[in-house]
């Protein structure tokens, strides 16, 4: 039986073409109506050659608006003989969130980093310009086409012209924050050519992020806080002093006791430093050796009680000690062997 109405609507939200009939042709009654919807093409097919391109609208299958197809078979004036033809329907809106992203790391050679493999990704959208085009160079035989079969083809296309401009317009991936927006117009101005030789036109193309391996952004993060830091030698005392003290608040269990150990290593890393930090006129004067400790010894008065050396006299008795003046009671100096003072005749001694 032959079809009088012909039309498709897309229920999935992603087809960008669909084939009626899905395989072979279909008998199409002369006359018939073609509904195309807007944002919709349907390029009519017979014995694999595009007749025509419609657009939206309610079209009526015949000699009006298939000239060819009165040259190809042959209908009798107003008959209704039925033909053999197939209709690709074009979805013509504009197709978002497509997804693109490099399936390996691409070598990058930065100015700071030397050699590093960067992972890129992001964002694009595009729509059907030409449907015969499209269809003749990508489609062909398909009964259907979706975003995620163009979306694999397409990005072969991405990466390649992505990789190029990577080169051209960075220097070091430090730059990257500013250069999204250049990077991105610039890959998509080499794209523009690649998506219209087969009728299609690429109307943004965003970059998400383009990312070293978790490694390098260790490194990275790293020099970023050891610039941080700035004075290194100010840092490390701050922090030891910090850690002894955080130290010096722990209990007296078993953590208590390992963070006493811990105490102790950095105790000595700390007295590593402070002594790599002096001069070597410091370290000799600070050395145990440089320092000889005073030693406090006795001896005895002539009375024989024990006195403290250096002392003058006996704390006991009074004795003067050996070497010290005589004095007479009034602190007269008397010579020795006196037994009163010349001075204020006062008797000196038992």
């Amino acid at each position: 039986m032959a079809i009088d109405v012909v039309e498709w609507t897309d229920e999935t939200g992603d087809e960008i073409v669909h084939r009626w009939p899905q395989y072979g042709q279909a008998d199409i009654s002369w006359g018939a109506q073609l509904t195309v919807r807007e944002s919709q093409a349907a390029v009519f097919f017979r014995d694999g050659k595009a007749l025509d391109t419609f657009g939206p609208g309610r079209h009526t299958l015949t000699t009006a608006n298939l000239p060819l197809l009165e040259r190809i078979i042959n209908i009798p004036f107003g008959g209704r003989t039925p033909f053999q033809a197939e209709v690709y329907f074009v979805n013509m809106r504009t197709f978002t969130n497509l997804k693109w992203g490099t399936p390996v790391p691409v070598i990058f050679r930065d100015a700071e980093l030397g050699a590093v493999r960067l992972r890129a990704y992001g964002l694009f959208t595009m729509r059907i310009d030409d449907p015969q085009l499209f269809v003749n160079k990508v489609v062909g035989t398909e009964h259907r086409y979706d975003t995620e079969m163009v979306g694999a083809w397409l990005r072969d296309f991405i990466i390649s012209r992505f990789n190029d401009m990577l080169g051209t317009t960075l220097t070091s991936i430090f730059d990257l924050a500013s250069k999204y927006d250049e990077l991105g117009a610039a890959t998509k101005a080499r794209l523009t050519s690649d998506f219209r030789n087969y009728g299609m036109v690429l109307e943004n193309f965003l970059i998400d992020a383009v990312t070293p391996p978790d490694e390098v952004n260790e490194m990275i993060d790293e020099r970023s806080r050891m610039g941080a830091v700035g004075d290194m030698q100010k840092f490390t005392q701050y922090r030891t002093a910090q850690a002894i003290g955080d130290l010096a608040k722990g209990g007296g269990d078993a953590g208590g006791a390992a963070a006493t150990g811990a105490g102790l290593g950095l105790g000595v890393t700390m007295a590593q430093l402070f002594s790599q930090a002096l001069t070597p006129q410091q370290r000799a004067q600070a050395s145990p050796e440089s320092e000889a400790a005073p030693t406090l010894g006795t001896t005895t008065c002539p009375n024989g009680h024990v006195v403290a050396a250096g002392s003058k006299f006996c704390p006991e008795c009074g004795a003067p000690m050996p070497g010290q003046p005589a004095t007479c009671p009034n602190g007269h100096p008397v010579p020795p062997g006196a037994r009163f003072c010349p001075e204020c005749g006062a008797k000196v001694g038992g």
